[in-house]
């Protein structure tokens, strides 16, 4: 019988990718760990001291690597869902998006509508960058969209945000993909909403009409088929409040490189 196949997201969701938690207790991997408070508050303390030590690593927001246009990847393979069900989104895509609109709501001062034209028309940022999959594979894409800090500005955030919330359009029809960040990511220069995919229109699998690309955190974080964006100053509203549609099932909300 061969062996199950444990994924980052398998990892994730017990805190094992948190290096300041001691490794004596994960020494057996295929064993089920303790599900009790005192387990449960030392693996959010590791992933605080984690994150808190990232984020002074980075403080004056270093870019990640940028690649060559030689290695962009033959092949980007897309996971989650490939195309969002239901008619709304279905008269979306036969009218080439010309109908979606971008909402942008919540803690801002300015709530916005923007069509698709509206989001290209604004200064663009172009980038190749290694995206880093939580079930374990990598691949290397061309991504270009406007940077989400300029959206931000547009709208003008009150003083008390603190994340920014995505709500997406794929979904069971009751429950829908959400994710979230907070500013720090938010408005790092290389995160961008994407429009486009190795220089073509973003494909259907990977997202369209557009996804969030933020370079710091892995997989599951980089959010496909936006179509609300909401700045709060809490995350207890969204779904079970853990701030992301994988984090509700227990993996990690900060999930930083």
């Amino acid at each position: 019988m061969s062996k199950p196949l444990i994924t980052r997201r398998k990892l994730l969701s017990y805190g094992t990718a948190l290096p300041l938690v001691p490794t004596g207790l994960f020494l057996s991997g295929c064993q089920q760990q303790p599900d009790t408070p005192t387990f449960r508050e030392l693996l959010d303390f590791g992933r605080s001291l984690t994150m808190k030590s990232q984020r002074l690593m980075l403080a004056h927001k270093p870019l990640v690597r940028e690649l060559p246009a030689s290695e962009i990847s033959a092949t980007f393979p897309s996971n989650g869902t490939h195309k969002p069900a239901g008619d709304t989104y279905q008269r979306w895509l036969d009218n080439s998006f010309t109908n979606w609109r971008l909402a942008v709501d919540g803690m801002v001062e300015r709530p916005l509508s923007l069509k698709l034209d509206d989001i290209k028309s604004m200064p663009a940022r172009s980038q190749i960058t290694q995206h880093n999959c939580d079930e374990g594979w990598s691949a290397v894409g061309q991504w270009k969209g406007v940077p989400l800090a300029t959206i931000l500005m547009m709208a003008g955030l009150k003083p008390d945000t603190r994340f920014i919330i995505f709500h997406c359009s794929d979904g069971d029809g009751k429950n829908y993909y959400y994710e979230s960040i907070d500013l720090f990511d938010a408005f790092h220069p290389q995160t961008i909403l994407a429009y486009e995919m190795n220089g073509e229109p973003l494909p259907v699998q990977h997202g369209a009409p557009i996804r969030l690309r933020v370079e710091l955190q892995i997989g599951y974080k980089n959010a496909k088929y936006i179509e609300r964006i909401e700045a709060a100053n809490t995350l207890r509203h969204v779904g079970k409040g853990g701030g992301g549609y994988w984090e509700d099932k227990g993996f990690q909300w900060y999930a930083g490189l």
